[in-house]
């Protein structure tokens, strides 16, 4: 079942939403803290966002663009104002697709089907910073140049990508290894560290990964 999160500020428009996704097979989350908007999204990992223009605290189009800073989680923004300058700079700013209020219940379905669709397609590459990373071939691109990782590279910088500017323990990455049936001492993680560090430098981030002494690492 698919996660849609809905971030709108008039209660009886998520009401709606809410109903008429769960009729369909969704499962679905409001939000609710527009304050602290982005901590929230980005700790729910929804499978897709309806997102509203006009919320408080923050323009939608604005938090849109910080959302593109951690996640390429699918993004619908949805609107009342029917104006054709809305629509590019939330486009530009990386939204999926745009739909106007009032919508019709059948063709946002047909939206959100269609976005999640092309989502599943695209899932397994991800961005960091100016970076593209495919996480199946093992291969990031960027600054003209195509850099390999090692099977244990890619699950530490996924993990890492996963968590970016929060602290991760090598016994977190310990553990990630195991659970992807790579059994690596604490010694080897250093060497995989260091290793990817270096990789990443050549792509031009010498100050990527970020160690906390005695607890972990950071992705920056």
């Amino acid at each position: 079942m698919k996660k849609i999160l809905i971030i709108e500020d008039d209660s009886s428009i998520r009401i709606e939403l809410k109903e008429l996704l769960n009729n369909s097979g969704y499962e679905t989350i409001i939000l609710t803290d527009f304050q602290n908007a982005l901590d929230n999204i980005l700790n729910i990992k929804a499978d897709l966002i309806l997102l509203d223009i006009n919320i408080p605290y923050l323009n939608g189009e604005i938090l849109l663009q910080n959302i593109r800073k951690f996640s390429n989680i699918p993004v619908i923004m949805v609107t009342s104002r029917n104006t054709e300058i809305d629509e590019v700079i939330s486009m530009s700013y990386g939204a999926d697709d745009y739909i106007t209020k009032p919508y019709n219940p059948n063709i946002l379905l047909l939206r959100i089907s269609a976005v999640l669709k092309r989502a599943v397609k695209k899932e397994d590459t991800y961005s960091y910073r100016d970076l593209e990373i495919n996480m199946n071939k093992g291969i990031i691109k960027g600054n003209n140049i195509e850099i390999i990782l090692t099977k244990n590279e890619m699950i530490i910088f996924n993990y890492l990508l996963n968590n970016r500017n929060k602290i991760v323990t090598r016994d977190e990455l310990m553990t990630d290894l195991w659970n992807n049936d790579e059994y690596i001492n604490d010694n080897a993680l250093s060497v995989n560290i260091s290793r990817l560090r270096a990789k990443l430098k050549e792509a031009g981030y010498e100050d990527a990964i970020i160690t906390r002494k005695g607890i972990g690492y950071i992705l920056s």
